[in-house]
C-alpha cells in the first residue's frame, strides 16, 4: 500500500508514525513468542508519573481464550477482530493519578513496536467493560481502558464489503489546527 496516497507529515518526522494504522483484515497467523513478547516489552518502556506503570495487559492467545474475550466485544467490531490471532486487553491500576494517560502511552510504545515486528494493531473501545471485567476476575482497583486486536495483514477483501470501505489509513488534522499558542483557541 503506498501509504502516501493517505498520508503525509507537515514536519519530518520518522516513517514509523505514518506507516502505523489501524487495520482490520488479520491473517488466521500464530504470532512467534518472541515477537509478541517484544511489544509488550517496548510497552513496558513507556513513561509514566513517578514511574508506577499501572497498565497491565491480559492476553488471549489460545483459542479457548480468544472465545473467552470474545463473549464482551460488540458485534460490529467481532466480525473482523475474531480472526485477531492475538487480543490484549489494556488495564491500568487506579491509584496511580495518571492512569490513563500513562496506559496510552504504553499503548502507542506497543503499537509502534509491532510495527516494526510486520504486525499490525487495532485498538478499540466497542466492547462491554463491565462483562470483560466479570469474565477476566479484574478487581474494582483495576480500570478496563481498551482491547487490542495483534496480528498479521490480510487482504481487505476478505473483510464485508462494508468493512472493505474503511480499510485504508486515515488522515490526521493538520499541527496548527492542534497545537495552541499561549491560550485555547477553536
Amino acid at each position: 500500500m503506498d501509504i502516501k496516497a493517505y498520508r503525509e507529515a507537515d514536519y519530518d518526522i520518522d516513517h514509523m508514525f505514518i506507516e502505523r494504522w489501524s487495520p482490520r483484515s488479520f491473517q488466521e497467523k500464530e504470532i512467534p513468542e518472541e515477537d509478541l513478547m517484544s511489544v509488550f516489552e517496548a510497552a513496558r518502556w513507556a513513561p509514566s508519573s513517578m514511574n508506577m506503570q499501572p497498565w497491565r495487559f491480559i492476553v488471549a492467545q489460545t483459542e479457548e481464550d480468544r472465545e473467552k474475550f470474545h463473549s464482551f466485544v460488540m458485534d460490529g467490531n467481532l466480525k473482523w477482530c475474531e480472526k485477531a490471532p492475538v487480543l490484549a486487553l489494556i488495564i491500568s491500576d487506579k491509584e496511580a493519578a495518571t492512569h490513563a494517560f500513562d496506559s496510552g502511552a504504553a499503548w502507542g510504545y506497543l503499537s509502534l513496536q509491532a510495527r516494526k515486528k510486520g504486525l499490525i494493531t487495532h485498538a478499540m473501545g466497542g466492547f462491554y467493560k463491565d462483562k470483560a471485567r466479570e469474565a477476566l476476575g479484574i478487581p474494582e482497583a483495576y480500570e478496563v481502558q481498551a482491547l487490542v486486536a495483534i496480528g498479521y495483514q490480510d487482504e481487505k477483501e476478505k473483510l464485508s464489503e462494508d468493512m472493505q470501505k474503511r480499510e485504508e489509513p486515515s488522515d490526521r488534522r493538520p499541527v496548527d489546527e492542534t497545537v495552541m499558542e499561549g491560550k485555547f483557541r477553536t
